[in-house]
């Protein structure tokens, strides 16, 4: 990219857990950040946070952001139109895109009990607004010669292995990691279709879990044993400044893909390293084997 236009990123879900800890990590790099969701002024939704709060804490640490209030879910909406205005905003054409915003998980609602409502709904917010928003700043990416694209996914879109089937308080998680399932195998599709235009695509997933407000809501999630925000937004400031010919198609586990590159985990103001998270202080029992190495594992055990 040339040295005269800054890098520009759109964070969706910017307003609190991961995606505000990935906005601010990423303005804390230099990057202008478009941070968007539907809570623009406190108060706005169900948990804390809003895209003022993170706004302001980002020009707070020295960096460069605006708030964009959009509603993802709503398929009419012209998703073009957010790129576009990011870039206007910004000054620069849109090269990073952090697609962190989901629908709503429904953990509690089993296969047979799934509603056409609720799926469509998933399908919407969690795949075709994601590959929309990635695929309008693709044109903006060549223009600049480059781009990272980064899609928020989960361990649920691992299969559950069985039988016999391990209880999980989140039950089968079919609707939710279903969806999640199909951004990794958008993600890998599309890295190779855009990789001659020197674009990065992976997804990145929290090992285990980080305990934000909205993770909390989840049985089972705990605060005592949840990865810290700033050890998934450090692995998505690599996986969105790396090297597009060489780290793109991944299917990454942040604390797996911190370990790996050996990168210094920093707090989110990007000021001092994060202390009992630097990669060689991560305790190797808490990495995942990937899920279709366990698949396949399981599979030829059999």
């Amino acid at each position: 990219m040339s040295a005269e236009a800054p890098h520009v990123a759109v964070v969706t879900g910017a307003s609190r857990g991961i995606g505000r800890a990935i906005a601010r990590r990423l303005a804390a790099e230099g990057i202008s950040v478009a941070a968007v969701s539907r809570s623009l002024h406190a108060g706005d939704g169900k948990l804390a946070g809003s895209l003022k709060e993170t706004v302001a804490r980002i020009i707070a640490d020295g960096g460069r952001a605006v708030a964009i209030q959009f509603d993802l879910a709503d398929p009419a909406a012209d998703r073009r139109s957010l790129i576009e205005r990011a870039g206007a905003e910004l000054g620069a054409p849109v090269d990073i895109v952090v697609n962190n915003a989901a629908a709503a998980r429904h953990f509690d609602v089993v296969f047979a009990d799934m509603t056409r409502r609720a799926f469509f709904d998933a399908v919407e917010i969690n795949v075709w607004a994601a590959w929309e928003l990635a695929a309008a700043a693709v044109p903006g990416m060549r223009q600049r010669g480059a781009g990272w694209i980064l899609n928020i996914s989960s361990s649920q879109a691992g299969p559950r292995l069985g039988p016999p089937f391990a209880d999980n308080p989140t039950n089968g998680a079919a609707l939710y990691g279903g969806t999640k399932a199909f951004i990794d195998r958008i993600t890998t599709g599309a890295a190779m279709d855009l990789y001659e235009d020197n674009i990065a695509v992976n997804t990145l997933a929290p090992e285990y879990q980080v305990a934000t407000d909205n993770a909390l809501t989840v049985s089972g999630v705990r605060k005592d044993n949840s990865e810290p925000e700033e050890t998934i937004a450090e692995a998505a400031v690599a996986l969105c400044t790396g090297n597009p010919k060489s780290l793109t198609g991944r299917i990454a586990y942040n604390l797996s893909l911190l370990v790996e590159l050996q990168r210094p985990v920093r707090k989110l103001d990007g000021t001092m390293l994060l202390p009992g998270w630097q990669p060689h202080e991560i305790d190797p029992s808490r990495l995942r084997v990937p899920y279709l190495r366990t698949a396949t594992a399981q599979r030829f055990s059999q």
